[in-house]
């Protein structure tokens, strides 16, 4: 059966009211050939979000109608194993117990500046050695941070994070392993870094779509060396030990205002 995620704006919510909202559900899922798989809940933001494998949107809205009335905001079909790839292994609550993991991820992009200058000067061969030296780098950097490779770009590795200040920490490490690398290699290259944060489902219609979009942006404005990053990861990150330069607002492909960029200062060890 397709698999839909949903999400619910409840500010006044608790983990126990959100706990025995998921009891309902489960208590009549079965009238409509549903079945709710898990749920995130964000305590801060009172954000919701529901996990169900069901025949259709229609009628997983269907289930919290009848058990509770809290219909969606919003909800979308979705690939599980993109699902499992940025919130990590679907986590089945015991029921009642009050579960308040956040769905709220951080969002990485890395780039290797001139890629295809690179091939063009060196040729395939030597190219995807320089390419292989990246992709050891930053997984590396990543299985020490807690990060999960989504996506692999050809130049380029896209990964999520649980915490942001696991996601700063990798970017750092990330840069700090180009440099050490470029100190020996015959052909030294360098890396830009986007960073950014949200919610899986927002006005977008495929998971982290707007989070996604903007760190790839983000990451494109910076230079070979740089870590950028959105607002929402300086602010998260007050009091982390970390220095952010900022570097004003700069326009996005895509987004209709300028977004504040700040940049991660960074030295070799």
């Amino acid at each position: 059966m397709p698999l839909y995620m949903d999400r619910h704006d409840l500010p006044e919510a608790t983990a126990a009211d959100v706990a025995q909202a998921h009891i309902r559900d489960l208590e009549i899922q079965d009238r409509y050939g549903v079945r709710y798989l898990t749920y995130w809940f964000d305590a801060t933001t009172g954000n919701v979000f529901c996990l169900a494998d069901a025949p259709s949107a229609d009628a997983a809205e269907a289930v919290h109608r009848e058990s509770h009335g809290l219909v969606a905001h919003t909800m979308i079909e979705v690939d599980g194993r993109i699902v499992s790839e940025f919130l990590g292994k679907v986590h089945e609550p015991w029921p009642g117990e009050p579960w308040v993991a956040t769905a709220f991820r951080t969002i990485l992009f890395t780039d290797m500046e001139g890629s295809t200058s690179l091939t063009q000067q060196h040729g395939d061969a030597r190219a995807l050695d320089i390419m292989r030296a990246h992709d050891r780098i930053v997984r590396d950097a990543l299985q020490r941070h807690g990060g999960t490779e989504v996506d692999h770009a050809g130049d380029g590795i896209m990964a999520s994070f649980v915490s942001v200040v696991k996601a700063v920490e990798c970017a750092i490490a990330t840069q700090r392993g180009v440099a050490q690398h470029n100190e020996t290699a015959e052909i030294p290259f360098k890396v830009r870094i986007g960073i950014t944060a949200g919610e899986p489902v927002t006005e977008s219609d495929r998971i982290f779509g707007a989070a996604i979009q903007l760190a790839a942006r983000i990451c494109g404005c910076a230079d070979g060396g740089q870590i950028f990053t959105s607002n929402v990861i300086r602010e998260l990150c007050i009091g982390k030990g970390f220095s952010f330069v900022d570097r004003g607002p700069m326009p996005l492909k895509g987004f209709d205002e300028p977004v504040s960029i700040f940049e991660v200062a960074w030295q070799p060890t």
